[in-house]
């Protein structure tokens, strides 16, 4: 009897959780690849002028090897200064071939089927699937196939701890299912603030009242459509992108082509909504190219999004769906009506954690923003393999720290114990992903802007974790974060 009362104890007790380190320990005692490139450069530098003439040779190499010594030692936010040339040199080469700025060319017609996006996001095609309707973005390139369904759930910090765990867990074998099939490259959580646009108000007027043509309903119907956005409300929305590649023979069983992944794709599809249904999820139906359209505008032009969502009709072309204008600058992107900075999640919480610890961040009010959790699941065995060459390079690196005398500390020591945990919950049946969470904010002004990014900083902290500004890839960060298009950065 106590046994029992124990268990279901147990069971309806809020387990915490945490999260694996971000993984610094680099190839060769804790340095990069870059950092050993330019550390080479160093050593050979002082090395040649040692042998060739001595100390006048040196002199002459010192700056050299002390710009290498530098570039391999000194941090700069976090990060070595060597792993900010790439970004740096990028940066400088969009700015000279004028690749920071674009705007649409309305009367140039565009290609049938293409999407009227800014950058490398104007190869993606739309095709619409015969069998379901749902509209789906090809990226010839990357070769994937993408598909949009929208969620609806429960407030989950409105319900008791045991509804919560139980939840919890079965979002858990919903990410267990999507790593089985090994057929998925990217799945996307995107959940964002919108102005409420009254649209349930008559919604509510055309269930319940009462349209006689009188005076009071005359003008109580008026009312309601002069009504404008009231607070805001939350979409979220779930992504599931299928990699064309590794079903190149499902898809060629299929048909081949876009068509024969379009069938691949409804098969996962179907085992998604399944699962989803099976955690108490509700989806509300894979969308339609108009209703990915609103998506599109929406994020670019947030100051037409209620009309957008009150008036159904409006905006949902593909093909019109971009923005008509983008301005990239350093730490922040300018489109349509608003300016924009995408935060990126550089370390989740450290210590246990309950699983609503994202509440301050996504509960913000007053704030315009799009959080985006991309999962890239890996397949069991690439996971276990990925997992073994983990332990060996850790295990090789303890020895040889040992070899010269450098000591282990505790950053070490916990990133090879979460590699050691990642092993035990593949071995009990857990899927192993890869997170990358982006949040953009967006306001009208310069100014708001700045005070926003810096509001969601401050609830990043209260929810335990560490945000960086995307500075030099606002443009690629922007798409990531707020538009529900599986892209990866």
């Amino acid at each position: 009897m106590s046994t029992a009362k124990t268990s279901e104890s147990v069971s309806t007790e809020l387990v915490p959780v945490k999260f694996s380190r971000l993984s610094r320990r680099g190839i060769l005692l804790g340095l990069s690849l870059s950092q050993l490139v330019t550390l080479a450069v160093g050593v050979l530098s002082v090395v040649s002028a040692l042998y060739s003439g001595g100390g006048i040779l040196l002199a002459y190499t010192a700056p050299v090897w002390v710009l290498a010594t530098c570039l391999t030692w000194i941090s700069i936010a976090g990060r070595p200064a060597v792993e900010w040339l790439p970004v740096a040199f990028w940066w400088l080469w969009r700015t000279t071939g004028g690749q920071l700025a674009y705007r649409r060319r309305v009367v140039v017609p565009r290609p049938v089927g293409t999407l009227a996006l800014p950058g490398d996001q104007a190869r993606l095609r739309e095709y619409t699937d015969p069998d379901t309707g749902a509209g789906m973005i090809h990226d010839p390139h990357q070769q994937t196939l993408t598909v949009v369904c929208e969620v609806t759930h429960p407030a989950f910090v409105l319900l008791d701890p045991g509804e919560q765990e139980r939840r919890v867990t079965s979002w858990g074998r919903v990410l267990a299912t999507v790593c089985r099939s090994g057929r998925i490259a990217t799945l996307q959580v995107l959940e964002r603030t919108l102005p409420d646009s009254g649209t349930g108000l008559a919604e509510w007027w055309a269930s319940h009242g009462t349209a006689d043509d009188t005076w009071a309903a005359t003008t109580y119907a008026e009312l309601i459509n002069r009504a404008g956005p009231a607070g805001e409300r939350h979409a979220t929305t779930l992504s599931l992108s299928l990699d064309m590649k590794s079903s190149a023979r499902q898809i060629r069983t299929a048909g081949g082509g876009v068509r024969g992944a379009a069938a691949v794709l409804r098969q996962e599809m179907n085992t998604l909504v399944s699962a989803l249904r099976s955690a108490d999820l509700t989806p509300s139906g894979w969308l339609t190219p108009g209703e990915v359209a609103v998506i599109l505008r929406s994020a670019y032009d947030p100051a037409i999004a209620a009309s957008l969502e009150r008036h159904g009709d409006l905006g949902q072309d593909l093909a019109t769906a971009g923005p008509v204008a983008v301005a990239e600058a350093w730490g922040r992107i300018r489109t349509d009506s608003a300016h924009h900075s995408v935060l990126w999640i550089s370390e989740w919480p450290r210590s246990m954690v309950y699983p609503g610890f994202l509440a301050p961040v996504l509960l913000s009010t007053g704030i315009q923003r799009s959080f985006s959790l991309i999962c890239t699941p890996l397949r069991s065995d690439a996971a276990a393999r990925d997992i073994r060459k983990k332990k060996v390079e850790h295990i090789s690196d303890q020895a040889q720290r040992a070899k010269i005398g450098q000591i282990e500390d505790a950053a070490q020591t916990a990133e090879y114990h979460d590699v050691l945990q990642q092993e035990a919950d593949l071995t009990a049946g857990h899927g192993v992903l890869r997170y990358t969470g982006l949040i953009s904010v967006s306001a009208s002004t310069v100014e708001e802007l700045d005070a926003a990014v810096a509001a969601i900083e401050q609830t990043a902290i209260q929810a335990s974790c560490e945000t960086r500004l995307l500075v030099g890839q606002q443009a690629a960060a922007f798409t990531a974060a707020a538009l529900p298009l599986c892209r990866r950065i």
